[in-house]
C-alpha cells in the first residue's frame, strides 16, 4: 500500500432519489467505506490536523476527509458516522449562504445548507470548520473584489460563528490559479484545497480524490494504490509549494 497520504473529498451524505453530480453518498456506504479505512489501519482526520502530524513526521497512518459544500446532513449522517469511527473531518461552508441550498447547481436536486448554529454543531462536535468561499463562485473568474470577498471575508465570519481560528479553505468547483492561490495564502489560510491542481499543487492547492456511492472496498483499493501515480505528491512540513507569483503563468 503506498505511503502517500491522500485526501479524501465527500459532499452530501443522506439517501437519495436523484444524483446528477454524483455529490451523494448514502450514509450505509458511508459506513462501509470508514469500516475500509479503520480494517486498514487507517484513521480519518481533519486536513489541518493531517498537515500538522505530517510536518511531525507522525502522519503515515492518517488520512484527510473533507466534506464540500456544509449541507445540513453534514450534521445530522456524517457526523454520527465519524464519531463511531473516532475519526474527525473538515467541512468547508459558505458563509454567504447560510440556511440556503446549493442554487450553484441548476440540475438540482435542492439541498439544504447549514446555519450559523449548524456550523457551530460541527465545530463543537470536534470538526474541523474550512471556508468553500462565500457563495460558492469560481476564485479564478472573480474579479479583485469578489475575490477578497470569496476569500478573506469567508474567514472572518467564519471565525465570529465559530469563535476559532480558520485555517484551511476549499476552491468552489476545484478552480484554482495561481491569482487565486496567492488571495488564499494573503487572507491568512494555513492550506487550501483542490482537486488536481497539477503544477500549482502544493500547501495552498492540495490535490483530493473524489469518493462517491459508487465506490466499494475494491473501487477504494484501486484509487488508493493510483494515487500516487495521478497526483503529484503533498507537501511535508510546512513548505507551501510552489513559487505562487509565478506557476501557472
Amino acid at each position: 500500500m503506498p505511503r502517500e497520504p491522500w485526501l479524501l473529498m465527500y459532499h452530501s451524505v443522506t439517501d437519495y432519489m436523484e444524483d446528477p453530480y454524483l455529490i451523494t453518498v448514502s450514509p450505509d456506504r458511508l459506513r462501509r467505506q470508514l469500516r475500509w479505512l479503520a480494517a486498514r489501519g487507517l484513521r480519518g482526520v481533519g486536513v489541518a490536523e493531517l498537515l500538522r502530524e505530517r510536518a511531525a513526521g507522525r502522519g503515515a497512518r492518517l488520512v484527510g476527509l473533507t466534506f464540500d459544500d456544509g449541507y445540513t446532513d453534514f450534521t445530522e449522517n456524517a457526523v454520527p458516522l465519524l464519531k463511531e469511527r473516532g475519526f474527525t473531518a473538515t467541512v468547508f461552508v459558505l458563509p454567504g449562504r447560510l440556511g440556503g441550498d446549493n442554487a450553484w447547481d441548476p440540475l438540482g436536486p435542492r439541498k439544504p445548507l447549514l446555519t450559523e448554529d449548524g456550523i457551530r454543531a460541527a465545530a463543537e462536535a470536534g470538526m474541523e470548520v474550512g471556508s468553500h468561499g462565500m457563495l460558492h463562485l469560481s476564485l479564478p473568474e472573480a474579479d479583485d473584489s469578489a475575490l477578497r470577498h470569496e476569500t478573506a471575508r469567508s474567514r472572518e465570519l467564519l471565525q465570529e460563528i465559530t469563535g476559532r481560528p480558520v485555517e484551511g479553505y476549499c476552491y468552489a468547483y476545484g478552480d484554482v490559479d495561481a491569482r487565486a492561490a496567492e488571495a488564499v495564502r494573503a487572507a491568512g489560510y494555513g492550506y487550501a484545497c483542490a482537486i488536481a491542481p497539477g503544477p500549482l499543487t502544493g500547501r495552498y492547492a492540495l490535490p483530493r480524490i473524489h469518493v462517491g456511492d459508487r465506490d466499494t472496498a475494491l473501487r477504494l483499493t484501486v484509487k488508493r494504490l493510483l494515487h500516487p501515480l495521478r497526483r503529484r505528491p503533498m507537501p511535508t512540513g510546512a513548505s507551501p509549494g510552489p513559487d505562487l507569483a509565478g506557476a501557472g503563468r
